[in-house]
């Protein structure tokens, strides 16, 4: 883990830094708590003193809270919270001591306290917390005397149980948690880079892998789709006189008739400025025409509230699969010559490729 500083804090991830601490929280108060009966079975045996039990129930039930207050009101609440994390094996290496190394409970502390460093700092951090950890471990072990008392009664064991079942369990937990979320957030940043963020449409990349798909599934299949390739007409025209607001709004409305047109196995796409193709599968080029129609007159009656004098118009080129388009690039080629045969016929029109 890379030393942080509070130079370096970045207060636009305030929300996230908080997250962090609550969740660290959560993890500490049920470590903590279900430590207490582990090194409590210890210091039972060994007929400790109220100090003992004081420092202990402190450790326990008092720190996490305390831990909780001092990040959560820091100016960088993760950085803070990294210095508690580190006071954390501080305190687990002189628990450590104190118990004279009874083995099972001190290897339980020593394994959870890695466990949890490992998975919020690395290996890296892990270190310096372990380091710490040792060093804490040998001077507390100095302090009281050297004492060394390995052995683990019944006892002890029982004692430690319930953190020995219940902390690996909320660790896994945890983890399982980030898994699915990082999981979720590579499906939206997916369907992200495959949309159109004004339009909702599926966007060029998509627009290209769906069209090479298409012509694959139509060779092997002998099956037949058809391209409908749209242009706004003058929209240039359309945003210098009504701003680039109205403009968005017009793509957002031929958008809306395009997804409406669009059946489960179509694909509808926005492929440029003022572009947009739709796909139709198991279409040949005559009912793709018909579909054109529809869709022209449609986006020629929409009316707009905020400029009712507004008539916006469409051109369309449709190009069917066939003997003359083998790829993609061809398809798209056939349908953009139609388009612009569309287009030399006055615009608001639709012209179909010759087969």
């Amino acid at each position: 883990m890379t030393a942080k500083n509070d130079s370096a804090y970045d207060p636009s991830r305030a929300g996230e830094h908080l997250r962090f601490v609550r969740r660290i929280y959560q993890m500490r108060t049920l470590g903590l708590g279900f430590g207490f009966f582990a090194v409590g079975g210890v210091l039972y045996e060994h007929g400790a003193s109220w100090w003992a039990w004081a420092a202990l129930f402190g450790n326990g039930f008092v720190w996490p809270v305390a831990a909780y207050f001092i990040a959560s009101r820091s100016r960088d609440p993760e950085f803070s919270e990294y210095r508690n994390l580190m006071i954390d094996s501080v305190l687990g290496g002189v628990w450590i001591a104190v118990m004279q190394f009874n083995v099972v409970p001190s290897a339980l502390l020593a394994v959870m306290l890695s466990a949890d460093k490992i998975g919020v700092g690395g290996w890296r951090f892990l270190l310096r917390t372990a380091g710490a950890q040792a060093l804490a471990c040998l001077a507390a072990w100095a302090a009281f005397g050297f004492g060394f008392a390995p052995h683990s009664s019944m006892l002890v064991i029982l004692a430690c149980l319930p953190f020995m079942f219940v902390y690996p369990m909320a660790i896994s937990s945890a983890a399982y948690g980030l898994a699915r979320k990082v999981v979720r957030q590579n499906r939206q940043l997916a369907l992200l880079s495959r949309t159109d963020p004004l339009t909702g449409l599926q966007n060029r990349l998509h627009w290209d892998d769906a069209a090479s798909a298409t012509m694959t599934h139509c060779a092997r299949s002998n099956k037949r789709a058809a391209l409908v390739l749209i242009d706004v007409d003058r929209f240039k025209d359309i945003n210098d006189y009504h701003g680039h607001q109205i403009g968005d709004a017009v793509l957002r409305r031929v958008a809306d008739v395009l997804q409406r047109a669009a059946r489960m196995t179509d694909t509808a796409s926005r492929i440029g400025g003022d572009e947009f193709a739709l796909i139709l599968m198991d279409t040949d080029a005559d009912s793709a025409q018909a579909i054109a129609e529809r869709l022209r007159r449609a986006i020629e009656d929409a009316r707009f509230d905020d400029t009712p004098e507004l008539r916006c118009t469409v051109s369309i080129g449709v190009a069917g699969t066939g003997a003359r388009a083998y790829t993609a690039a061809m398809w798209m080629r056939h349908a953009d010559a139609a388009l612009y045969r569309a287009k030399q016929l006055g615009r608001n029109a639709v012209a179909v490729a010759e087969e």
